[in-house]
């Protein structure tokens, strides 16, 4: 398998790693919770997609955001999904905190 093919099949687990969260969280009807995941999970697959030839330490980053995201509950995920954005320098993709209610 050459390294492009890797890169898309490594791609591809993570965008289902991440389709499977959200899945769990929507199964548990965690709706303060799942507006929030669902924005952090949409700038993470236009992260994936973008990083698919990038070089392996950046994708070793990705792949550190998408799993450290569903580990934690999900204003702790955003905090370190949005310092990865940062490292890889795409500011584009950082999400605001949420306000405090």
């Amino acid at each position: 398998m050459d390294e492009r093919r890797g890169d898309r099949h490594e791609s591809d687990v993570l965008l289902r790693q991440l389709d499977g969260h959200l899945a769990r969280l929507r199964a548990r009807q965690v709706q303060h919770e799942l507006a929030l995941a669902e924005q952090i999970a949409s700038h993470l697959r236009q992260l994936i997609t973008d990083t698919i030839g990038a070089s392996a330490v950046d994708r070793a980053r990705v792949r550190a955001a998408v799993h450290y995201f569903p580990a934690r509950p999900v204003h702790l995920g955003l905090w370190m999904v949005n310092d990865i954005f940062r490292d890889l320098g795409r500011h584009d993709l950082l999400i605001p905190e949420p306000a405090a209610t």
